[in-house]
Formats: structure tokens, C-alpha cells, sequence
């Protein structure tokens, strides 16, 4: 995903070792990334390329005739079973795939109207009709999305506009002749429907729409900072000539407080499961839903609704705005390359459109800062380094260069989320592989080649959607070897610089009765305050994303000189030491210090409580190495670990099946499936397994389901033990499991122990998450609602 697909990789490494010797050490021993990329380029021969276009040409991101008929018969299928959103999600690949002003996109529209209005989506809904009706909706057709646009008039409550519309469909149906073959009488009844519907709504006032928009989070930070942009006035920027640049607490920082709220200054979506490369005909169209289906490829934002580029059926928009802007920016050079950059990975194409973000703005100026920095690169060691004025050029100042000590900051001594902190970000040139710069220098390469290659002639970013047109490149460098040099520097940085932008997930059954919540990668971008946060397996502080801004607080009581630390990914309550240190230093090339992994290194032969054996006799911990005894004096119970680790490979996949049939919604079969697997795991797990963790939550989610509430929140609540003693109490995990106990006492109607347990959730989700935090807003309307009802008797329980 985030490097190229593995069939180009593979190619790319064998090509690599193939190559003689001399030609690897003249690689290897390259002491600039301009030579580095000269060096490897030279070695891109017409045959790569044309393997490369070869694996490009497995993605289907072109516009299909056939497919928007197809995608409409398998939306209506699903419509027909009652399944709304995977229906509006096949319409929309229908409509990615239609021509402009086509009855094809006009009617794939008119469907996905119907799929949001069953959702009530009702303002998605207009705008569809609207949209369905611009691209020729077919006149015959016309009263079916009429009606429709005055049902979801009614539901918004915009009666003046509901009733006229009902008045125009009169008029234009007794007006028409081509309406004649239409259902009269179906037309008549319901509009008949329609003006009781009104009539009885005459005198309530108009609503909201159900659903409010959501840009960004409703956080202040404390103050502006001077020294830092996008960061609180607590936070404070230092330099260290070892760990180099990290940030500390100016004062003594509350749990929850916001001490970072930073848009991405470039964000890529991730295209989540694609289909695979090379597909037979039989599945030349894929029905299954991914990121780019359900997310905004500009913000971010999840819509069902989604306004496809005219000239590629890849690139998805919430709306009109930002498919201009991306247009603008970066999309008209992008869109006749999607297989190319799905095919190369999100790391090179977060690296191309850095350059095209910039390179817009002042080509002349980019031009120079490629000059200067083809043929040096940034001392990574110093201390001091020359910087650059908006990073695009030599500060000057009374005729002179001026050094600041801390990299990225301007001539005032200020760190800004602009270009200039990005391309100060250390590429760690040194500590790639050879062989990982090859290839990277080689992506990079056949990238550069195909933008030269394309027809270079101006064009106009101010188009409207209809002349939108993907063909051609405007000229971005009479020099592409420049432009090369800075993607690979790009490329390089992401490896320990880039950001995932992560989302909630909320599963659980189509009812939404009780829903799980799962966190899960939906882009990648590049934070320039955010990335001056040093890591630790258990950090001070939790990162969330709205959108594309991510807001970084305070997990925990942070007190005054002491550094704010982030997360790089292994934490402590997820993975052993070891793991961590090999990930930690393969991937970010040092070697981890944290508190978490010094007391880790020191016992290391004690595994973890959610990873422990326990002894079959006494319930004791296990200890050892190859044979395992028990830990209790007097007990001789002993066991070689294979032995056990083999029980519970078994048991997982026990665990796998039983899941399976909850999701198919066998419900008796997967709880019986789940007792036996929680007798089994007794036996010889702890109590605080992460497996029995797992089967508890599993059989709370069944009994949920049969609405045998008491018994979901019993097992919930040994969920919730499990998951304290691994993630802790005011763990974001803890929070989640918190919500889906609070919903299980909600159904219930256990009062006490539904409010009780939403103060504890709101409590420990506030130190993670904003305040439009979809679970907070759960919570607060579930509050709400049992706050007005009869209070319940004292000792009541589900």
C-alpha cells in the first residue's frame, strides 16, 4: 500500500541484484540523493517501463460503457433486499463510471436518490435529484423523482417548497403528453398522500436536517503560540544535538487537554482492498466497497454521495467545491496517471503531489530550491542548517544568509506547517537500504518519465465540471531531473515522517443495536508539527482525526519541562518489547529508551497478563522458557510451551469460526461455539487473556442480539476486565468498550447502570476524542433520553 505493489517491488529487487557489482557500489556509495537518482534513473531500460504499464493497466480507473448499467442492475438487487447503503455505494460506482449529461449518470443519480432517501439522507437526497435532472433524467421519468423531492421536502420540514413542488407535478403531468404512459392513478394517490402530509405539518416550524455537516472539531487551543504554529501555548520547541528536534510542556498540562490541532499540508486516501491485478472478465467489475467508495479523496469526509472526476472513474468527491479544488491543485495532473499511482504506491504519490501542491504556487522558485538541494543535501547531523524563506529559497537578510539553530523555523525563529518544515523533515538517507533507494529512485523515475511524456500545453484551473479534462499536463519543470530529486527526498522522509489518518469503524448488527467500534487506516498524510513528536511504547498523549485535521491531547497529567510524546505505532499494549524494538528499528532506525521498554527488557522472561498461560491445576502464571512451571510454591504442574502454544493456535481458529457464524447471524450455533471455547480457554489461559477477552465480547455481542441483556452485560463487563489489564483504565480501548456497555444497559433499560456507566465512557473517550465525537454524541443523546424518563427503583438491574 504505502510502497508499490509487490509484482513491481519484486521485479525492482531482482532487477537490483542483477546488476554488477561496480554498478551497486556506485549506487550504494552515492553521497547525494541527486547522484543517488541520476545513477539509478539511467538504469530504467524501455522494458521496466513497459512492465510497469502492464501492472498499471490492471486497475480499472478509466471510465467503462458497460459499467454503469451493470453497477445499476447489482444497486437494485441490493435495494431490492432492503441493504441502502451497499445500494447507494453501487450506484456511485455506477455514476464514476457514466459520461456527463448521459441518461446512464442521470438515472444511476435518480437510484442513488432513492437509496439515500430510505436512509434519511434527505438533504443528499435533493441534491441528487438535482443532479439527476442537470444530466438529462429522462422526462417520462420525471414524476417518480418529484414525488420523491417532495417527500424529502416534507421530512425537512420546508413545507412552502414541498408544496410547490407537489403543485408543479400536478401541472406538469395534466400538461405533458409524454407523462401519458406513466401510473396515473399511483401518481394521484400519492400525491394525494403528499398534500394530507402537509396539510397535518402546516404548523410546525422548519427543522434542521437530520444530519449536520461536520468540518472541525469544536477545540480551542490555549493561546496562539509564537514559536509554533498549530500547537497550544504549553507546548514549547527544543533542539537536542542527539534525539534532535522534540516537544516539551511550557507548564503543567491537564489529561484531555488539546496541545496540537494541525491540518494535513498533504494528505493521499489509501485505496483500502483493490481488485486484483490482471482479473478475468468475469469480475471486470468490482462490487466491493473500499475507502474510495465512502471518503472523500480530497478531505476526507464520508459520504455516500460521492461527485465523481469527469475524466477517471477512480477519484471521488463529497462535493462539487472540492473536486475543483483537488482539479486545481493537483487532480489535472494526477488523473490520467491513477493506475500508475495505484500501482506505485501512497508513498509516491504523496511524493508527486507535495511537488504539485508547491510547484503551483511559484514553479521558478521550486526550480531553485531543487538547484540548491540536487546537489547537497541537508546536513542531517548539524545542528544548524541554512533554512529556507516559505521553503522556497535562502532567507536573506541585511545582504546575508541567516542560520537558525532549530531546522524548519524561519529568520524569526518560528516552526510553520508550510513547505519549509516538510522538506526539512530528515530523510534518514543514510540509514536506507541500497537497494531500498534503488527502488524508490526507480518509482520515482518512471513517474517523471510519464509526465514528460504527456502532452504539455496550459490548462485552465478555473473550469467548471463539464470541461474537465484528464488528457494533458500542463509543463512543471523544463528540468524533470529536479523535480525527481525532491520526490525521492519525499519518498525517503515518509518512511518515518508519515501520519496515518485513522477512523472509527462502528460494526455490529444492521439494526445498529449495540455497535463495536474497530480503528482503522484511511489515509496517509504529513503533519510538520505533529512529526516533531518523539515516540514512546506508552506515551503521554492520544492523537484523533476529523477529517483531515488530527488534534493531539493529553492521555494523562503531563507536568512542566517534560516531553509530550506520541505513539509511532508498536505500543506497549499491543505488542512484546521485542517486537517493538525490531519494528521501531527497522522502520525508524533507532532503538527504543522508553520507560515502557526498559521494565519490559529487564523481565523479559514475564509475559504480559494478556498474554500469559495460567496452570490447569491452580490457576497460577506459567513461567519459563521451553517448559513452563507453575508459579505457586507447593504446585509441580509444569508444561512445555510449544505444547500450549499450539492449544491456543487451535483455539484461535475455534474463536475464527464462531465470529464467522455471529457475522452470518447464527446466532445459538456461535454462542454454543463461544461457550466451548471459553470453557477450553479456562483451562490454561489467564483471566486476562486477550482471547478470552476476545470470546467474552463475542458472546456479549449474541446475547445482545436475542435480547438476553443481562447476560451481554455480564459478559461485557469480563470484556472490560481484560481489556483495563491491557490497555488501561483511561485507554481510548477502555472508552469504546465503555459505550458498547453503556448501549447494552441503555436497551435494557437498567437506568442507574446505563447512566452511571455513559458518565464513566464520556469521562474517558473526552481525553481521546473531541466533542463531535460520534460515540460522545451517542452517549450525550442516551443521557438525555433516561434522564427523562421514571426514575427506576434502587437495585434494579437488566
Amino acid at each position: 500500500m504505502d510502497l508499490p505493489v509487490a509484482e513491481w517491488k519484486s521485479y525492482l529487487l531482482q532487477k537490483w541484484s542483477l546488476l554488477p557489482k561496480s554498478i551497486q557500489v556506485t549506487v550504494s556509495t552515492a553521497e547525494t540523493l541527486s547522484d543517488v537518482f541520476l545513477h539509478s534513473s539511467s538504469l530504467l531500460q524501455p522494458e521496466d517501463e513497459i512492465f510497469l504499464k502492464r501492472l498499471s493497466q490492471g486497475y480499472s480507473v478509466g471510465k467503462d460503457s458497460g459499467a454503469p448499467l451493470f453497477y445499476r442492475e447489482e444497486g437494485n438487487k441490493t435495494f431490492q433486499e432492503k441493504d441502502y447503503t451497499v445500494a447507494a455505494v453501487l450506484y456511485s460506482k455506477g455514476v464514476s463510471h457514466s459520461r456527463p449529461n448521459t441518461e446512464d449518470m442521470s438515472l444511476c443519480y435518480a437510484n442513488r436518490s432513492a437509496a439515500l432517501f430510505h436512509l434519511g439522507q434527505y438533504e443528499m437526497c435533493l441534491k441528487d435529484i438535482i443532479r439527476a435532472q442537470t444530466h438529462g433524467y429522462p422526462e417520462r421519468l420525471q414524476p417518480k423523482i418529484m414525488l420523491r423531492k417532495a417527500e424529502c421536502l416534507m421530512a425537512l420540514g420546508r413545507l412552502q417548497e414541498a408544496r410547490q413542488t407537489i403543485s408543479d407535478l400536478e401541472r406538469n403531468f395534466t400538461a405533458s403528453p409524454t407523462l401519458a404512459d406513466f401510473p396515473s392513478q399511483s401518481v394521484q394517490r400519492n400525491l394525494h398522500l403528499l398534500k394530507m402530509k402537509a396539510q397535518d405539518k402546516e404548523n410546525l416550524t422548519e427543522t434542521f436536517p437530520v444530519a449536520l455537516a461536520k468540518t472541525l472539531e469544536g477545540v480551542d487551543l490555549r493561546e496562539e503560540n509564537k514559536q509554533l504554529s498549530n500547537a497550544s501555548s504549553s507546548v514549547g520547541l527544543c533542539m537536542d544535538p542527539l534525539k534532535g528536534r522534540y516537544l516539551v510542556a511550557t507548564r503543567e498540562i491537564l489529561p484531555g487537554e488539546p496541545l496540537v490541532k494541525e491540518d494535513a499540508f498533504v494528505s493521499v486516501l489509501n485505496p483500502g482492498e483493490l481488485p486484483p491485478l490482471h482479473h478475468s472478465l468475469e469480475s471486470k467489475w468490482d462490487t466491493r466497497v473500499t475507502n474510495g467508495d465512502l471518503y472523500c479523496h480530497r478531505c476526507l469526509k464520508h459520504t455516500l454521495a460521492t461527485v465523481p472526476c469527469d475524466g477517471c472513474s477512480y477519484a471521488k468527491y463529497c462535493s462539487q467545491e472540492c473536486l475543483q479544488q483537488a482539479w486545481k491543485l493537483y487532480h489535472r495532473i494526477e488523473c490520467p496517471l491513477g493506475g500508475l499511482l495505484l500501482t506505485l504506491g501512497v508513498f509516491c504519490h504523496i511524493a508527486l503531489r507535495l511537488t504539485l501542491l508547491v510547484g503551483f504556487q511559484d514553479v521558478s522558485k521550486i526550480r531553485k530550491l531543487c538547484d540548491e538541494f540536487s546537489n547537497k543535501d541537508i546536513p542531517e547531523s548539524s545542528n544548524w542548517v541554512k533554512t529556507l524563506n516559505s521553503g522556497l529559497g535562502e532567507i536573506e537578510k541585511n545582504g546575508k544568509i541567516v542560520e537558525t539553530p532549530i531546522p524548519g523555523c524561519d529568520v524569526n525563529g518560528k516552526y510553520e506547517s508550510n513547505y519549509q518544515a516538510v522538506f526539512n523533515l530528515l530523510p534518514h538517507t543514510e540509514n536506507h537500504s541500497p537497494e531500498h533507494k534503488f527502488l524508490c529512485a526507480l518509482c520515482v523515475s518512471a513517474l517523471c518519465r510519464q509526465l514528460e511524456a504527456a502532452s504539455f500545453q496550459p490548462v485552465t484551473t478555473g473550469a467548471s465540471s463539464s470541461q474537465l479534462k484528464a488528457a494533458v499536463a500542463p509543463e512543471l519543470c523544463p528540468d524533470m531531473t529536479v523535480w525527481g530529486v525532491v520526490m525521492l527526498r519525499h519518498m525517503l522522509q515518509l518512511q518515518c515522517n508519515a501520519q496515518a489518518i485513522t477512523t472509527i469503524l462502528h460494526t455490529g448488527s444492521k439494526e445498529g443495536i449495540v455497535t463495536g467500534s474497530r480503528q482503522v487506516r484511511l489515509a496517509t498524510g504529513i503533519f510538520p508539527v505533529i512529526s516533531l513528536l518523539n515516540h514512546s511504547c506508552s506515551p503521554n498523549t492520544s492523537v484523533s482525526f476529523v477529517s483531515t485535521v488530527a488534534t493531539i491531547r493529553a492521555s494523562q497529567r503531563i507536568g512542566k519541562g517534560q516531553e509530550i510524546l506520541h505513539c509511532y505505532g508498536p505500543h506497549k499494549s499491543r505488542i512484546g518489547v521485542a517486537e517493538r524494538q525490531q519494528k521501531l528499528r527497522s522502520q525508524y532506525f533507532f532503538d527504543c529508551t522508553c520507560p515502557a521498554c526498559q521494565t519490559e527488557t529487564r523481565c523479559m522472561a514475564a509475559r504480559p497478563r494478556w498474554e500469559a498461560f495460567c496452570c490447569n491445576s491452580c490457576r497460577a502464571p506459567m513461567q519459563g522458557d521451553d517448559v513452563l512451571s507453575c508459579g505457586r510454591r507447593g504446585c509441580a504442574e509444569s508444561v512445555r510451551r510449544d505444547h500450549l502454544t499450539s492449544r491456543l493456535q487451535d483455539l484461535r481458529q475455534q474463536v475464527g469460526m464462531a465470529q464467522k457464524l455471529l457475522s452470518d447471524g447464527k446466532l445459538e450455533p456461535a454462542i454454543q461455539q463461544l461457550s466451548w471455547c471459553q470453557h477450553d480457554a479456562g483451562s490454561f489461559l489467564s483471566a486476562e487473556h486477550a482471547v478470552l477477552g476476545e470470546i467474552e465480547d463475542g458472546l456479549a455481542q449474541a446475547c445482545a442480539a436475542l435480547g438476553d441483556w443481562q447476560k451481554s452485560a455480564t459478559h461485557l463487563q469480563n470484556s472490560l476486565r481484560v481489556v483495563e489489564a491491557r490497555h488501561g483504565p483511561s485507554s481510548v480501548e477502555m472508552g469504546h468498550e465503555l459505550f458498547k456497555l453503556a448501549q447494552i444497559f441503555f436497551n435494557g433499560f437498567a437506568v442507574p447502570e446505563a447512566l452511571s456507566t455513559i458518565q464513566k465512557a464520556e469521562e474517558v473517550l473526552s481525553l481521546h476524542c473531541g466533542p463531535w465525537d460520534d460515540e460522545i454524541q451517542e452517549l450525550q443523546k442516551m443521557k438525555s433520553c433516561l434522564l427523562d424518563l421514571t426514575p427506576t427503583p434502587v437495585g434494579s438491574s437488566v
